[in-house]
């Protein structure tokens, strides 16, 4: 019997030991839900914040849930952590979300976001004045297809990750449809079929992502954005409507319920800790997006290869 209860103490204590050797403090067994989107990225950001957590001593559990849709159940705390949200698109929400006092900025994940409207460098010919957006006014037929001509499409993204394009297009008058992408996946599939046959196109590319390292291509340069744009209608190019101007730039931020600081203050301390840089979310979305590994696998080599990082957002 001594020896059995000295195997089970030793157990609780193994158990209780973090890869770093200190024994973990956890505040609560409750799960820290963290939310996943419909992009590799975003999925790949939450899998290493979750396993970070656990090596810890948290328990986590990842949730799917819409990108804008999710700050209601950030609100309430039935979601616990979104690992990406970028200034891009989701400045808006985040500032709406923070103001009500149930939502918490835990600060930049090391990354700068950009997502704009981009092209194949081939449609220059097709489109002189490229990359200035005023070219699109007088060429809009080189990037039509049967369903949309004489106007141009632009394949946006996932409807889900709003970016307001809809609405530049109608405040800078351009000859163009909107058609948005079903997923992420479809998205890049249109983009290496177009790209192998020199096909016209222009679609939503964005950054951390593998794909303006891959294909040759610009992104338009719309006026640049100012908050004004979005909020005050006299502003920029037309005097009478908002958005007419391009996507903001900046950070990507960590977000999450304010109770979680307060329910579980280490794993809050981790989360703030947690950064990459664009160059290494690339290099892990071409893994799995291109070269075919499993989320799970690209996580498991980016950890192996990184311990000394991440250990250092334990400590």
């Amino acid at each position: 019997m001594k020896k059995m209860l000295l195997a089970s103490v030793a157990l609780v204590l193994a158990q209780a030991v973090t890869v770093g050797g200190a024994l973990a403090e956890v505040e609560s067994p409750d799960p820290i839900k963290i939310t996943t989107h419909d992009w590799s990225g975003n999925i790949i950001s939450a899998n290493i914040m979750s396993e970070v957590l656990r090596k810890a001593g948290y328990n986590t559990e990842l949730v799917q849930a819409d990108y804008l849709a999710q700050f209601a159940g950030l609100k309430t705390g039935d979601l616990d952590l979104a690992m990406e949200i970028w200034a891009t698109t989701g400045t808006d929400a985040l500032e709406e979300a923070v103001a009500t006092g149930n939502v918490v900025n835990f600060g930049e994940t090391g990354m700068i976001s950009r997502e704009e409207w981009w092209y194949p460098a081939y449609m220059e010919e097709r489109c002189p004045g490229l990359p200035d957006w005023r070219a699109l006014l007088d060429c809009a037929d080189a990037f039509a297809t049967p369903e949309t001509a004489p106007n141009g499409r632009y394949l946006g993204g996932p409807v889900t990750w709003g970016g307001y394009d809809e609405e530049r297009v109608e405040a800078l008058g351009l000859p163009f449809e909107v058609v948005h992408a079903g997923t992420d996946a479809a998205l890049f599939a249109e983009l290496q079929a177009a790209y192998e046959r020199k096909d016209p196109i222009i679609l939503w590319i964005y950054q951390p992502h593998w794909a303006p390292a891959k294909y040759e291509g610009k992104f338009i340069e719309f006026p640049p954005y100012e908050p004004a744009c979005y909020s005050d209608p006299a502003w920029g190019e037309n005097p009478d409507m908002a958005y007419d101007c391009g996507k903001p730039l900046g950070p990507i931020w960590k977000a999450g319920w304010v109770g979680l600081e307060k329910k579980w203050p280490g794993a809050a301390k981790i989360i703030r800790n947690f950064t990459v840089t664009n160059d290494e979310m690339g290099a892990m979305v071409y893994k799995a997006d291109v070269e075919g590994m499993s989320i799970e696998a690209v996580v498991a080599e980016w950890m192996a290869a990184n311990e000394a990082k991440w250990q250092a957002w334990i400590q």
